[in-house]
């Protein structure tokens, strides 16, 4: 890769179980608060790339309503449905193509103006053949986590210790709305939602916004002591059918591969200092962590129980608390990429992890995982 892009700076929210402002609110005051750190005006913004769904927004043209207040007026922008992970990446591709110098990428989600969850991604489902049996993301991932108890022998014990790392490691993010110190029995006594999950191995949602500025590396270089360089990116679809689909061997390998070629990462349980992953259920943190490769399948249960991704441990995923910390469900993925950044920079407080120079984020959307992104970033 010739030309090279890197992150300048990033701002999120405080998220929460129901933010007051709008989102035009919201997102102007992310967009201020980010410009005001740089030190550059919304003029000096060349392209702008938004992530938001009507579904998830509950109006249609959802982006409509609050780009402006981003300062989008009179700029080419373009918006990314549901994936922010995948907007991040068209932002960065924007750059590459010589046309714009910088990209400011933006997404939002208030939850708490939707209807649940199990609700909206029910819609996503084929309406045929899925709907019909109530097929959604959380019985999706009861399916894939099932299939895996049976093959390869994970207990609900080791589900629940991804929990309490989470909620763990969330108390120390100020960002955060959730977090605590709880124990694996009482993760366990929590509610049955579609076997082997239950209601504590899946995060709620939340209200939050997310904004990052990227930019080629001369500019950047000027802006900011600590750039953040786009060192590989991938994605990768599948089947929207799961009838079509390997539920345990989707599009992320393949979107981590792509990744990884571009950034030159050979071995990446050994060249990845942390990650920041979507958690979309605590089962689905094993999964995603065998599929970027940081150990074989069936040994992601391994890996937590050992302590190696631990706040300390040899590769800690998610010291943010990841989704169980906040979960705006399209913003997730971006926030996933700032708090990659943060740790890159060393200004995540609390939870910043010691000797970061490379970073991995994920970013995902679909039932089962269809839609992967994956992005590198290095100092």
């Amino acid at each position: 890769m010739g030309k090279r892009v890197a992150i300048v700076d990033t701002v999120q929210t405080e998220h929460g179980d129901k933010l007051e402002d709008n989102i035009r609110e919201i997102m102007f005051g992310v967009v201020r608060q980010l410009l005001d750190r740089v030190g550059i005006e919304k003029s000096e913004i060349g392209t702008m790339v938004s992530a938001s769904s009507d579904y998830w927004e509950g109006i249609s043209c959802s982006n409509a309503y609050y780009y402006d207040a981003a300062g989008a007026n009179l700029k080419s922008g373009s918006n990314a449905e549901e994936d922010s992970g995948l907007a991040f990446i068209y932002g960065f591709m924007r750059i590459l193509s010589g046309d714009y110098k910088t990209a400011l990428v933006i997404s939002i989600t208030k939850c708490s103006e939707t209807p649940s969850a199990a609700t909206l991604t029910h819609m996503s489902a084929d309406p045929f053949f899925h709907r019909p049996v109530g097929l959604n993301e959380t019985v999706v991932a009861g399916l894939q986590a099932r299939e895996y108890m049976n093959r390869y022998g994970i207990t609900e014990e080791d589900l629940a210790m991804v929990v309490v790392k989470n909620l763990g490691n969330a108390q120390k993010n100020p960002y955060a709305h959730r977090g605590g110190q709880l124990s694996e029995e009482e993760v366990l006594a929590s509610s049955m939602m579609v076997y082997p999950l239950r209601e504590m191995d899946i995060p709620s949602t939340s209200d939050g916004a997310c904004a990052v500025l990227l930019a080629e590396e001369k500019i950047a270089r000027d802006l900011t002591d600590t750039p953040i360089f786009v060192e590989g990116v991938g994605w990768g679809t599948d089947h929207s059918f799961l009838g079509d689909r390997n539920l345990l061997n989707g599009s992320l390998p393949k979107a981590a591969e792509r990744a990884y070629q571009m950034a030159g990462v050979k071995d990446p349980s050994n060249e990845i200092d942390m990650a920041e992953i979507c958690d979309i259920t605590s089962f689905h943190e094993i999964l995603w962590m065998e599929q970027l490769g940081f150990c074989p399948p069936g040994k992601g249960a391994d890996l937590v129980k050992d302590g190696v991704t631990a706040m300390h441990g040899k590769l800690p995923v998610n010291p943010s608390g990841g989704l169980f910390g906040a979960n705006p469900y399209v913003a997730r993925g971006l926030i996933r990429i700032a708090e990659a950044a943060m740790q890159l920079k060393g200004e995540a407080g609390d939870r910043q992890v010691l000797d970061v120079s490379r970073a991995v984020a994920q970013s995902v959307h679909g039932l089962g995982g269809q839609l992967h992104s994956v992005i590198i970033l290095g100092t």
